[in-house]
């Protein structure tokens, strides 16, 4: 398996720490349900197979391993494994075979994906970016993607590899290179630039010596010449002419020249502008303070401007715009509502999407935000919501029983769906959460598991955690009160109808060995 050497390293370096800690848990074993030394390890193990750690942290939230259902939206593979790392130093994902699929140092600083077929990335604030992709299969007899290899320093240096030289390219901006099939172009080149550069997209070729000033365009009938901003002027018999003069005081651009009607635009500036095609047409005068729009097809449209974009009134097919900006808006267009009032202090937004009616509410955009959304199908159905005070607060509620709450919380209203912030820094901020089951189990932490309350009533139990200072136990016929994990302490079992003291009563671990006695 191939993995980047410094990567390697600082994964070694959390794992070698994290078993240190480990070890001196081992001195004392905790309950199968949960083992608190806070704030040096805290961990859950599996119910059934109680031998097995299925998560745990140590040193408060600092370094951490748990289960990750590989589901989430931004993470580069939904294939199920293990989170784990020293927060927010170095935190890595990884299979069940422990294979490394994610790691992230000091997020965004450095990011590390490595997908399932292979292909690798690592990326030094988006600025710094390898990307190595193997070749794919061929399918049906079609050919599978060509493997390269590409290496960029924003925004100074470009390269790929493929083995193919109609391909391959290393450019350094901005003293000489060329890009091919990137940017939007099918080949860019430059020498010097913005002395000089060359663009090629489609035949078509735009030379500019020197940029933005002089540009010359040939190709597929294609003419142009420029000499901006005194005057410019491009086009290709029977398809469209364009021309600027003391550009962007004058310009005309007539398009679908083989039209009885041709598109236009033209412009006086700040005087006159025209826009004006089949079924539309928009006029403004002062530009770009008043005028109006009229729209025909392919639906109706008419709406007018004052001051714009201040003042507007819009009415046509499934659309409606009332803006009086900055003190209140409200639109209406294909079905998605828009509400400002005192913009930006209040913004109500919504609509409907993929079966499901959406609402989001926001005041200055992320001191409050909140979405709620319901079913159209089943309109009885309780509504999911996720709600931020910002940074106090989220809370999120399924709608089926699932709620969640943390405090503090500064960085998910800013990135929803941001998997790396949510395994790296969000829970350096959580102080309190709180996780409510469908079933009706309940959980509480506060400060990274040092209190804790666990109800879990279809098994009658409850079980409160102070550190390892003290723990409380109740099932359906005991109770335990324990002091520093059992050193001394209180219990009451099935039939006793007083407490009992115990000294140096360490509960221990069940064995997952269900074989029968010979």
């Amino acid at each position: 398996m191939n993995r980047l050497p410094a990567i390697a390293a600082l994964r070694q370096a959390a794992a070698r720490l994290a078993l240190a800690v480990m070890a001196w848990n081992g001195l004392g074993e905790g309950r199968a349900e949960e083992g608190n030394f806070w704030p040096a390890w805290v961990e859950q193990r599996n119910e059934q197979t109680p031998k097995v750690v299925e998560s745990w942290s140590a040193v408060g939230p600092l370094f951490f391993s748990r289960p990750d259902a590989g589901t989430s939206r931004g993470s580069s593979t939904a294939e199920p494994g293990r989170v784990a790392g020293f927060r927010p130093f170095y935190v890595w994902k990884e299979t069940h075979g422990g294979e490394l699929r994610e790691a992230y140092g000091l997020y965004p600083l450095l990011t590390y994906r490595r997908g399932e077929t292979g292909s690798e990335r690592w990326s030094v604030l988006n600025l710094i970016n390898f990307q190595k992709s193997p070749p794919a299969p061929i399918d049906e007899g079609k050919p599978g993607a060509v493997p390269y290899q590409g290496f960029d320093v924003w925004p100074f240096y470009f390269s790929r590899s493929t083995g193919n030289e109609a391909l391959d390219y290393r450019a350094v901006f901005p003293l000489a290179g060329t890009v091919k099939h990137r940017f939007g172009q099918d080949r860019l080149s430059w020498v010097l630039f913005p002395l000089y550069g060359r663009f090629e997209k489609n035949n078509v070729t735009t030379t500019t010596a020197p940029w933005p000033f002089i540009k010359v365009m040939r190709g597929e009938g294609n003419f142009g010449n420029e000499f901006w901003p005194l005057y410019g002027e491009r086009h290709k018999a029977g398809a469209y002419h364009e021309r600027f003069v003391l550009w962007p005081f004058f310009y005309q651009q007539r398009h679908k020249l083989w039209k009885e009607q041709p598109d236009e635009k033209w412009g006086l500036l700040p005087f006159y502008a025209l826009d004006r095609s089949e079924g539309y047409i928009s006029e403004t005068w002062g530009w770009p303070f008043f005028g109006y729009v009229d729209r025909t097809q392919p639906y109706r449209y008419h709406a007018r401007h004052y001051f714009w974009p201040l003042l507007v009134q819009g009415r046509g097919d499934d659309r409606y715009v009332n803006r009086w900006a900055p003190f209140y808006t409200h639109s209406v267009i294909k079905g998605t509502d828009k509400q400002w009032i005192v913009w930006p202090l209040w913004r109500r937004l919504q609509y409907q999407e993929s079966g499901v009616d959406q609402t989001k509410r926001q005041l200055l955009y992320f001191l409050y935000n909140s979405t709620e959304q319901r079913s159209l199908s089943n309109p009885a159905a309780a509504p999911a919501r996720k709600t931020h005070v910002w940074p106090l607060i989220s809370t999120w509620n399924n709608g089926a029983g699932h709620r969640q709450v943390q405090l503090l919380s500064p960085f998910e209203v800013f990135f929803p769906q941001n998997e790396p912030v949510k395994w790296v820094w969000s829970p350096l901020a959580a102080i309190y959460r709180y996780d409510h089951r469908p079933d009706g189990e309940v959980r509480h932490s506060v400060l990274w598991n040092g209190v804790t309350y666990h109800r879990r009533p279809q098994l009658e139990r409850t079980a409160f955690n102070l550190g390892p200072l003290l723990s409380v136990d109740s099932g359906p016929n005991e109770r335990r009160v324990a002091l520093i994990r059992g050193l001394f302490g209180f219990k009451r079992g099935p039939g006793q109808r007083g407490w009992r003291p115990f000294f140096g009563e360490f509960k221990r671990v069940p064995s997952s060995d269900t074989s029968p006695t010979p």
